[in-house]
């Protein structure tokens, strides 16, 4: 078999594509991620506390995102929603929402976890002092959860990047449709998605160097016991 890579690194049509796919791979999963953290950080505190309904509602919303695809999540937020609320955003839109619903879910479960771990004698000494509690999960309970869980957090934060690339069946100009559209141009499916897979293991070591030093410049004051 004759490999034509020359094919792909000559054309600048083909480069630019696969530049602007890395962009927008890394700006949505970037975005997601941030968004799904803080909305993660509502729906575990609130399995966490047992807050009536709120609580179950919580629970409801992390099984059913978790056992059900990314792709049928995306098909529904692009799809099912603007045709039952009557609206329409663009596809990247639609793409962004369904990632930060995903993220979220994963994101909770996890973070419920590094909750638990935190002994309850922490809470107990803050309530003796005087502390309100919005201050104690702020300053106590928030930052320990995450400096334990942090591993588990950006393990699954790189795995969720690795399936965006579903988000190109909607027509979504992520690095998965710049592979696409290569391929159904050049008919060169080895080199195409070989130049994939190179491109998304080089983007996910950097998103783990990243988190590694955003771990050690915000949590440098944590040490596992």
């Amino acid at each position: 078999m004759e490999l034509r890579f020359f094919e792909i690194y000559r054309s600048p049509e083909y480069l630019l594509l696969l530049a602007e796919g890395i962009l927008n791979s890394a700006t949505l999963t970037i975005s997601a991620g941030m968004i799904g953290f803080v909305l993660a950080t509502l729906l575990a505190s609130a399995r966490h506390h047992s807050w009536p309904v709120l609580g179950q509602l919580s629970a409801t919303f992390i099984e059913f995102i978790r056992n059900t695809p990314l792709i049928v999540q995306l098909f529904f937020v692009a799809f099912g929603l603007p045709l039952l609320l009557g609206y329409q955003w663009a596809f990247w839109a639609h793409a962004l929402l369904a990632l930060i619903i995903n993220f979220s879910a994963y994101f909770a479960e996890i973070l419920r976890s590094g909750f638990l771990s935190v002994p309850i004698g922490q809470l107990e000494a803050a309530k003796t002092l005087g502390i309100p509690s919005f201050i104690a999960f702020w300053k106590i309970l928030l930052p320990q959860a995450v400096a334990t869980m942090y591993p588990s957090l950006s393990s699954q934060f790189i795995f969720l990047f690795l399936t965006t690339g579903v988000i190109a069946e909607i027509g979504v100009r992520d690095l998965t449709f710049a592979g696409l559209f290569i391929d159904s141009r050049s008919f060169r499916s080895f080199e195409v998605f070989f130049t994939l897979t190179i491109l998304y293991i080089m983007m996910a070591l950097s998103f783990k160097g990243i988190l590694r030093l955003v771990f050690i410049k915000k949590f440098s004051w944590w040490s596992a016991p």
